[in-house]
């Protein structure tokens, strides 16, 4: 069965960590993926979690009846700069046992290297994943990238040839469907080439910006190098839902017992629990 989780980004204005899986039980999700947090683990820093905290999540979730199948930390483990670099690597070696002790099969990420720079940034996400990959291999844990936007490599087939390169079935790819039309809007020929090796998929609508001759957005001075997307409720963008669900369905990702798709509408705070429940609807209509 297909798990759904809830990305609690939109209520980290509102509600303590440890409040979370009270939150998606509420909302009626089953799942939840902890998301980079102040408390936990925090986008390029050192995670913050001692055992007690860790201790305190896992019986949050327990009371609340609420997995935690997956954990997304951001880390510059593709940064072209080397002390960035260490640090990242650091970091990143403290999320794992994070991940370890609280039981969570799944670290899903992003390269986040500097488009700028793109072959230093690679070299800089191989030497990375020289050290972490053995220690991602031996704890049987499972790691998928992201090719986000204003990332070393944004285009989708692109990415999968580099994480390809790694020769590891450890390693995996997350298909962010408001990342669409940066990854090269090819979810039909992309998601059959990545197989078995999909390892998440997020659902939040976003605008085509290549539409309208690239003047679908405007933003000064014209010609900068700015990545702009949304991620919206689905059905408020471009992206095409139905033909990616029916693909994801043609290649068996719906009846794998691992997979999973995260809800992860961030522009729509304001009303976020009638859009988190609304997610919650529509994914199983698209599932089902």
């Amino acid at each position: 069965m297909v798990r759904i989780a809830l990305d609690p980004t939109p209520y980290h204005h509102d509600f303590s960590l440890l409040e979370f899986p009270e939150v998606a039980a509420r909302l009626g999700y089953e799942h939840l993926q902890l998301t980079p947090h102040v408390d936990f683990s925090p986008f390029f820093r050192y995670p913050k979690a001692d055992d007690d905290l860790v201790a305190k999540l896992k019986k949050a979730a327990s009371d609340a009846g609420v997995g935690i199948p997956a954990i997304l930390p951001v880390q510059r483990i593709s940064w072209p700069d080397e002390p960035q670099r260490e640090v990242a690597v650091r970091n990143f070696t403290r999320i794992i046992q994070l991940a370890v002790q609280m039981e969570i099969p799944v670290i899903n990420t992003e390269f986040s290297g500097r488009p700028e720079r793109s072959e230093d940034s690679e070299a800089a996400f191989y030497r990375s994943m020289e050290e972490l990959l053995p220690i991602v291999e031996r704890e049987g844990l499972k790691l998928n990238v992201d090719p986000h936007p204003d990332d070393f490599v944004e285009d989708g087939l692109e990415a999968w040839r580099v994480l390809r390169g790694l020769n590891s079935t450890a390693i995996g790819f997350v298909y962010v469907a408001s990342h669409t039309f940066h990854y090269g809007d090819r979810a039909t020929t992309l998601l059959p080439e990545l197989g078995d090796r999909l390892g998440a998929v997020y659902t939040a609508d976003t605008f085509d910006h290549h539409r309208s001759h690239g003047l679908r957005y405007i933003s000064n001075p014209p010609g900068n190098a700015s990545r702009v997307h949304q991620h919206l409720r689905i059905g408020d963008g471009d992206v095409n839902f139905d033909e990616l669900f029916g693909t994801l369905r043609s290649i068996g990702y719906l009846d794998r017992d691992d997979a999973l798709v995260v809800s992860n509408v961030f522009a729509e705070d304001e009303t976020a629990d009638d859009v988190s429940r609304y997610q919650l609807q529509r994914l199983r209509e698209l599932i089902g």
